[in-house]
């Protein structure tokens, strides 16, 4: 894949630039094309994405990626307040705060030829799929349920199971409610875009200060590929006119939030062959548009979740393909590459899945005892945990750099992990690996890979080895607290090492400990270092009933 190919410039009509407060900061006309009249100063804009420079794992600014524990030199104090313990917007955050979706937005606007909300399997993990449905009264209930249970609870996020602002009544009742009743919530909302300009001002006043919007492309040729309609101004419109008048309001709600100083996570699907390269242009625009972090997410095409790219054998992309393209990217907006593309009614760490502890036929006989205190001494014991981690981080990172650990070596390795940031799940109890690059310059988590547990009830799937270890084959190592005979001799056989001795370390600790170990056996001789082969992002099974659903 040539990654340094040229695009079609996006020709846009912008219409004529006014000077009114961002309320009323579109107008849209339907007539023999679609005009978009700004009302953004170029001032407000400029200074908006000034203040959204971004960080890396250890707090510098860069275009990597974003997270750490103690507040960076050179960041803005407010954006530091809001990203901090938000675990979308902080990769180090993911491993020690929990998010919840309220499923409150059925609705949607528009049809992606990847998306059907219509199947919900107990195991699946994707956009759009919910159990429940809630209303507003009672997605506010459940939400102070789960905070009296999980204290570590930051973030009450609005994603579906449509779109949350074609369902702009029940979002904001919502986000109201909530802002009353758990004022030290983070809200959220995701979107496709297209409503967007219209309830700029409603997010603000409802004190929504961190907003995604999903955005495939910046080219309505492109677009037309993805979307087969939209519904706008009160018709079905298609083809490449439904495409323009997408990306002109996506652009448009992305200045307005930029002015406004909300902070916007640009979700976009990697689809092979149609935009997988051209996710390089869209990183390169809404980084000029002030976007703080970029989550360049694997396409999901099962046939059995019933969507027009899933029927048409649309392939999904391999983790090379995946990274190759987020390592292009690299300079531009901060890159989120912990997103677990979650279902829209999830609770808990991402990668963790407690939404059945909390149905609605068990909250009933459940009591809310929301205590702020406890709440905030539970945050406080967190962030010393974290702050204690970073501090292992840089001695670990400061070890690699006085070893003679080669710089031209670069690995990756799978990590077993039950979150907190340390080496501390068995190999086979784990539904993911988190996979990152090492290297002499220290470890960088780089994504994760879904798969089914090998064991259950205490015995290993032997049938289930063969796709985790597909999952997982682009790495020379793995990191587990605990491995059996099996399946250690089947990942040896693979070429994968089985490292079973820094069992709840930290993980930077494990990973440049082993690195430098690694490093060692190389310069003498006891082993060869070698390129790995490819892997597949995503190894799981359907359970019968989801397979039933879609026959």
């Amino acid at each position: 894949m040539d990654l340094a190919t040229s695009y079609r410039a996006t020709t846009v009509d912008s219409g004529e630039i006014s000077m009114h407060d961002c309320a009323n900061a579109c107008a849209l006309t339907s007539a023999a094309g679609v005009s978009v009249r700004h009302t953004l100063t170029s001032v407000s804009a400029a200074n908006a994405r000034a203040r959204h420079a971004g960080c890396d794992s250890y707090g510098a600014t860069t275009g990597s990626s974003c997270g750490s524990s103690d507040a960076p030199e050179n960041m803005n104090a407010e954006i530091w307040a809001k990203i901090k313990d938000h675990p979308c917007y902080s990769e180090e955050a993911h491993r020690h705060y929990a998010r919840m979706h309220v499923p409150v937005a059925p609705a949607c606007n528009i049809q992606c030829n990847y998306c059907n909300r219509k199947y919900d399997c107990s195991n699946e993990s994707r956009p759009g799929v919910v159990s429940e449905k809630l209303t507003p009264d009672l997605a506010v209930k459940k939400v102070m349920i789960v905070a009296s249970r999980i204290p570590q609870l930051t973030v009450i996020g609005i994603a579906g199971p449509g779109d949350s602002l074609a369902n702009p009544r029940k979002t904001f009742d919502t986000f109201r409610m909530l802002r009353e009743h758990a004022p030290d919530m983070k809200l959220c909302l995701s979107t496709n875009g297209l409503a967007l300009p219209d309830y700029v001002d409603e997010i603000c006043n409802c004190g929504i200060d961190h907003v995604t919007v999903t955005i495939n492309m910046v080219d309505p040729v492109i677009g037309e590929k993805i979307y087969p309609w939209i519904f706008w101004d009160h018709r079905r419109v298609t083809g490449a006119e439904a495409a323009r008048i997408l990306h002109e309001r996506q652009m448009l709600g992305l200045d307005m939030l930029s002015a406004r100083g909300v902070l916007t996570k640009i979700n976009s699907v990697l689809i092979p062959g149609i935009n997988d390269e051209h996710l390089i242009e869209v990183n390169r625009e809404i980084k000029r548009r002030g976007a703080f972090l970029h989550n360049i997410m694997p396409l999901i095409s099962d046939p059995a979740h019933g969507t027009y790219f899933g029927g048409r054998g649309q392939r999904e992309p391999t983790a090379r393909e995946l990274k190759a393209v987020q390592d292009a990217c690299m300079g531009g907006v901060n890159l989120m590459r912990h997103c677990r593309q979650c279902r829209a009614d999830a609770v808990g760490l991402l990668g963790e899945d407690r939404r059945e502890e909390f149905a609605l036929n068990r909250i009933d006989h459940m009591e809310v005892e929301y205590d702020l205190d406890l709440r905030r001494a539970r945050h406080r014991r967190v962030e010393a945990e974290r702050h204690a981690q970073r501090e292992m981080k840089h001695k670990a990172l400061a070890v690699a750099r006085e070893s003679h650990a080669r710089g031209d070596v670069e690995v990756l390795i799978a990590v077993a992990t039950k979150g907190g940031g340390r080496v501390n799940a068995h190999f086979g109890h784990v539904s993911e690996f988190q996979i990152f690059q090492v290297s002499a310059a220290g470890a960088l988590f780089v994504g994760h890979r879904r798969v089914d547990a090998y064991c259950s009830g205490g015995y290993g799937d032997d049938d289930g080895l063969a796709p985790l270890i597909h999952a997982i084959n682009d790495c020379h190592a793995v990191l587990v607290a605990k491995i059996g005979l099996c399946p250690r001799k089947s990942l040896v056989e693979a070429g994968i090492e089985t490292v079973d001795m820094y069992a709840h370390e930290t993980i930077e600790n494990a990973a440049c400990a082993w690195f430098t170990d690694y490093c060692s056996r190389l310069a003498t001789g006891e082993i060869v270092h070698a390129d790995r082969g490819d892997a597949a992002i995503r190894q799981i099974r359907l359970t019968n009933a989801a397979a039933d659903a879609a026959a």
